[in-house]
């Protein structure tokens, strides 16, 4: 059995939304992690373009993610690379930092999973990590819109929550019944739309006084 097990959660978090939180609620209550660890994109390469700044991004995880039910940490190592930033180099630099025996568990929407092959060196995450999914209420692996080659390393590598919470990495899960109907850029417009109707139960409550209280996302984007 491994000794420790630590979730990873990244993201541009452009602002934190309860999607965010949702993901990362279900997987700690499923996995029972050591350590949520939350990761806010620098820059990213599919994203070059980043709306708010690291400062504001980090405090609303401070906000959204206080009180949590397993330890936090920020980890801001992409915020201080230079350059782009991709999975796969920041996966090498916490096995460094955590070692070869911690279950490290990557989290991801189903949208990055149908992307995933765009990733850099996408193959080698496997190696470094377990990756779980939250999927919408009848997603398949076998969706003609997938990637073969995603398909096939999802499907080969398939565990348990519990050899998942186990093993170092390697292995897959996803969960069928997350539905996540929310997604940054619709946050962002309600936002610049003071469209209360629309963020109601989109955003977490302290995540929205921050935005207010800074006039944040003040135009769409």
């Amino acid at each position: 059995m491994t000794q420790r097990c630590v979730l990873l959660l990244g993201g541009s978090f452009d602002p934190v939304h309860c999607g965010h939180v949702a993901i990362a609620r279900y997987f700690c209550t499923l996995l029972h992690p050591d350590e949520l660890r939350l990761i806010p994109a620098g820059h990213p390469w599919q994203k070059p373009t980043m709306t708010t700044p690291a400062e504001h991004r980090i405090a609303m995880l401070n906000l959204a993610f206080n009180d949590w039910m397993v330890p936090i940490v920020i980890d801001t190592q992409e915020v201080a690379r230079s350059g782009a930033s991709y999975a796969v180099d920041t996966l090498h630099v916490l096995r460094e930092e955590l070692g070869h025996e911690v279950a490290l568990v990557m989290l991801l929407g189903a949208d990055q999973l149908l992307n995933l092959h765009t990733w850099r060196d996408w193959r080698a995450l496997f190696d470094l990590a377990n990756i779980c999914v939250a999927a919408r209420p009848g997603f398949a692996l076998d969706n003609h819109v997938m990637d073969d080659d995603i398909e096939r390393e999802f499907t080969r590598r398939r565990a348990t929550e519990s050899q998942v919470r186990d093993t170092p990495h390697g292995l897959t899960y996803i969960a069928n019944d997350l539905a996540l109907p929310v997604s940054s850029t619709t946050v962002r417009k309600a936002l610049a739309d003071h469209n209360q109707a629309v963020l109601a139960g989109l955003i977490p409550l302290p995540v929205l006084d921050y935005v207010q209280q800074h006039h944040l996302y003040q135009t769409a984007h």
